[in-house]
């Protein structure tokens, strides 16, 4: 019976896993897509949150092939790379600093029709990917942070959306440059939270390897 029971145990850790590894596979690929529209857009639109949403969708296809790599491996394991995404979640804050930096220094009225087009896209394939991993947002540190970043882009291209309509309302870049200063200061909050959930969990696996050495 307990032989049984533990063959259903290793079957369901096996099912479980390969659904995640499919979720993965499809959120990698739909951002993927979404990083070269938008960056496509943001050329042509001359937009900075266009740019900042490209980089979040680029630092996000990075996380998810990171995530993908490490379904099946330790929590300790997990956690290493919960905190490598929360560090690349603070890279793409450090770009969206750069951008607007440059942008204050080189003023452009963006084009709202591309802007526009480019974020309802954005919008609605951050949304499917949201809707894949919602199963696992209070899973393991691994998916729960990979569904961490999935969730700002819904943020992020709602925001995106929102200053378009305001560029095109307004005829000026000024609500451009003040939602790309709004996803600087939610890619920075979020990547606190990810690095702090991945530190506990470190500190936790070193208290629990500590107390097994003993």
């Amino acid at each position: 019976m307990s032989e049984c029971c533990g063959c259903g145990k290793v079957v369901d850790v096996a099912a479980l896993q390969a659904k995640q590894r499919r979720v993965l596979t499809w959120v990698l690929a739909i951002n993927l897509a979404t990083f070269a529209m938008m960056a496509f857009a943001a050329w042509r639109s001359h937009s900075s949150s266009l740019l900042s949403g490209s980089l979040d969708n680029l630092g996000d296809a990075l996380t998810y092939a990171i995530s993908l790599a490490v379904v099946g491996a330790s929590m300790q394991a997990k956690a290493k790379v919960a905190f490598f995404k929360g560090l690349l979640i603070l890279g793409a804050a450090v770009a969206v600093g750069v951008q607007i930096a440059w942008r204050l220094a080189n003023p452009a009225v963006p084009l709202f029709e591309g802007m526009g087009i480019a974020a309802a896209l954005n919008l609605a394939a951050n949304g499917a990917c949201l809707w894949l991993l919602m199963p696992y947002r209070s899973g393991d540190v691994n998916m729960a942070s990979a569904w961490e970043c999935s969730r700002n882009d819904i943020a992020e291209g709602c925001a995106v959306l929102l200053a378009a309509a305001l560029v095109g309302l307004f005829g000026a870049g000024w609500p451009d440059l003040l939602v790309a200063a709004a996803l600087l200061v939610m890619f920075l909050r979020s990547s606190a939270r990810v690095l702090r959930a991945a530190w506990r969990e470190l500190q936790a696996q070193r208290v629990a390897q500590t107390g097994s050495a003993r």
